[in-house]
Formats: structure tokens, sequence, C-alpha cells
């Protein structure tokens, strides 16, 4: 039997805490893992509702759609945040990023200039949440983006603070798959008393 994503993910913060760092390829695990149905649209909600709890320094503009961010995703339902709303949100997102969307040149190409990492996080969570034809791919690149962190000594993967995220999305994980079994469960409890 295959280990499990849990210890799969628990085997990287293992290799960031003996050296220091992982390679962010080691996230591909996750593609499976967003196969099973319902699971890619949860994590694009969780990310864009992490990053909405950090936006607290922002100003102006960004100011604005954090505050707008927290009241739709933190202040939810327990089915979910309203649909029309959450589309609002992120249709005034991709808005923000495409007046700021600034690019620099360097030698191998452009490079976009992203206002604000967090904005950008909640943007394409949402997009995940939104979009029913979201493959898992989409869902790891969203991994690696909240994940990855740059550092001098070994380049843009998972160190430092990647650490944190990664024992989070550990949690996120387990909570999903506690659910599904939950759901499973009962399911079966009420196929077995109708059938009683």
């Amino acid at each position: 039997m295959p280990p499990s994503l849990q210890t799969q993910l628990s085997s990287v913060i293992a290799e960031i805490d003996l050296t220091g760092h992982a390679d962010v390829l080691r996230l591909t695990v996750l593609k499976k893992w967003f196969k099973h149905p319902g699971r890619l649209r949860a994590f694009g909600l969780w990310v864009a509702e992490r990053a909405a709890e950090r936006g607290s320094a922002a100003t102006g503009e960004a100011a604005d759609l954090f505050a707008l961010a927290r009241a739709v995703l933190l202040q939810q339902p327990a089915a979910g945040p309203e649909l029309g709303a959450t589309e609002l949100l992120y249709r005034r997102l991709r808005a923000f990023q495409n007046i700021q969307n600034q690019f620099t040149r360097q030698q191998w190409g452009p490079i976009r200039i992203i206002a604000d990492h967090d904005l950008m996080l909640i943007e394409e969570g949402l997009a995940l949440y939104l979009d029913p034809l979201a493959a898992p791919a989409d869902g790891y690149r969203l991994a690696v983006e909240d994940c990855a962190h740059y550092d001098s000594r070994y380049g843009r993967d998972l160190n430092g603070p990647a650490r944190d995220k990664l024992l989070a999305l550990v949690g996120f994980v387990a909570t999903r798959e506690a659910t599904e079994r939950g759901v499973t469960a009962g399911i079966e409890t009420v196929r077995q008393a109708s059938t009683g």
C-alpha cells in the first residue's frame, strides 16, 4: 500500500528539518490527491481564506480588496461562500492585478511584478473554487505558489516559512479526508437503514 499523502508531506517537512530545504517538485504528490471530487475546490477556497487572513498590512485599494475578501470568505455560512459574491470578488481581484500588471525586462525575458502576493493567492484560489474544469495540476501550481519561499542559499523552494505552510497543508488534508470518511459513513448508514 502506498504511503498516505499526509505521510508524504510529513517526509517533506522532515527533509526541510534535516537539510534546510526541499524541492518544490516534492509537492507533485498533490496532483493525484486532487483528482478526488471536491478536493480541488476545497483547496482553492482554503488557500484563499488563509491569504485573506494575512492581508492586514495593505493600504489603498489592496486594503479594500482584503476587507472584501475577509467579508466574503471568512464570514461565510457552513455551506460555503455565496457564489455571486465570490464571483464578484474574483472579478475585482483580476481587474486589480491587471491594472497593476507591470513587467520588468530581464536578460532572459519579461518578468511580471505582482502587486500583492496574498491578493494573487486569493485570486488563484477562487479560480480553482469557481472553475468546474480546473485540473489537478492547477492545484499543484497553487500549492507551490503558496508554500514556496525564496532563500538566497537555496533559491525558490520549500524552506524557512514553507515548513509552517506545509504543516497547515497536512492539517487541511487530514481534515478533508476525515470529512470525506464521515460523509461516506453517513451515506452507508442511510443506505443500510433504507434496505433493512
